[in-house]
């Protein structure tokens, strides 16, 4: 120390050298991700319908996420459909290739595949997959038309409520109102084979369907908000543990109340977990370490630009990006369950 304070210059000549000693490694790293995207294009491989609200989020995300990426690579985003997400996510994790340039925009209920696959039929495992984050969290709602003939929330106890869903097997328009059914008793009938919301409430607009439950809140908001401005449709009740904070304080029910016993809660706080990750978004195992990590930090980067939050404002979109490493850690709470409950939700999600 003595001598280091007797030649304080070379002491500080010897301190910067050591800042660029550490620092080269970041540097090195960071040219080398730029070098390999610069001029590269990624895909975003979104497993829906162009016009619904995964697509929305995705194109908002193509659009600014080359910012915040070094070597400033181009987006673009190809619907995949089918299989509620399952098409497009089993594609990016088993065929596309693996080296940061193909993204999968997959749907919420994609990091449960443990409940909603099987392992005979399970295309890809989502749990080995590298979560880039989700654009948002949300509220699960269902929407009816102002002729459905259930009009509170306990009527759907009582009376037949006709909805619309895609899949049989997986999709929250599917999953959420089906373990309600089987769970709780509701009336629900449901007619699969639509090809996504707008199908749906086109559906609900000719008066062949009731409505449609299991809805994000923000796709109603940025999509259908003038079907609840006209007094076409209606918010009947929200599908959630929490809620969102402007339909409780307008006191829509939550159909997490109807609950008896601790069992059913459980299972329903399973399901609806979905709704913390409503935008999730990957690449696939097999990308570098390196990539996945600037990737990530893109991610989260391009989540909180100035023009896309205005844009996403517009169209009203709810942005509220969750990191990736919050998806892996419910995906993992999901892995240590006994086998035992993961049959009771199997059971309470089974189509009939």
């Amino acid at each position: 120390m003595i001598g280091c304070i007797a030649r304080k210059a070379a002491c500080l000549g010897v301190t910067a050298v050591a800042g660029l000693v550490l620092a080269a490694p970041y540097a090195v790293a960071k040219d080398a991700i730029a070098d390999f995207y610069k001029g590269k294009q990624i895909t975003i491989f979104i497993g829906f319908a162009a016009g619904g609200g995964y697509d929305a989020y995705a194109r908002l995300l193509a659009q600014h996420m080359g910012k915040y990426l070094p070597g400033a690579p181009s987006f673009v985003v190809k619907n995949m459909f089918g299989a509620a997400g399952e098409v497009a996510a089993a594609y990016v994790a088993n065929v596309a290739p693996k080296d940061g340039t193909a993204i999968a925009g997959v749907a919420a209920s994609q990091p449960l595949a443990r409940i909603f696959q099987s392992g005979k039929k399970q295309t890809y495992d989502p749990g080995k997959q590298h979560y880039l984050g989700s654009a948002s969290s949300d509220t699960f709602v269902c929407m009816v038309t102002k002729n459905a003939p259930v009009k509170t929330a306990k009527e759907i106890f009582s009376k037949e409520l006709i909805l619309g869903t895609g899949a049989r097997r997986s999709g929250t328009l599917t999953v959420i109102p089906q373990m309600e059914k089987n769970l709780l008793g509701t009336k629900i009938k449901l007619i699969v084979g639509y090809k996504g919301s707008r199908a749906i409430v086109a559906a609900m607009e000719k008066g062949e369907l009731h409505g449609l439950c299991g809805m994000n809140l923000s796709s109603l908001n940025s999509r259908y908000a003038h079907h609840l401005r006209s007094g076409m449709a209606r918010i009947l009740l929200q599908q959630s543990v929490e809620g969102d904070a402007g339909l409780n304080a307008a006191k829509v029910p939550l159909m997490y109340n109807f609950a008896k016993t601790e069992k059913q809660k459980k299972i329903m706080r399973t399901i609806y977990a979905q709704s913390k990750f409503a935008r999730p978004y990957f690449v696939a195992n097999g990308v570098p370490a390196e990539r996945v990590a600037a990737l990530q930090k893109a991610f989260l980067a391009t989540w909180a630009d100035k023009a896309l939050l205005a844009a996403a404002k517009k169209r009203r979109l709810r942005v509220a990006p969750i990191p990736g490493s919050q998806i892996q850690a419910i995906a993992a709470d999901l892995a240590r369950q006994p086998e035992s409950f993961i049959k009771e939700v199997k059971a309470s999600i089974n189509f009939n």
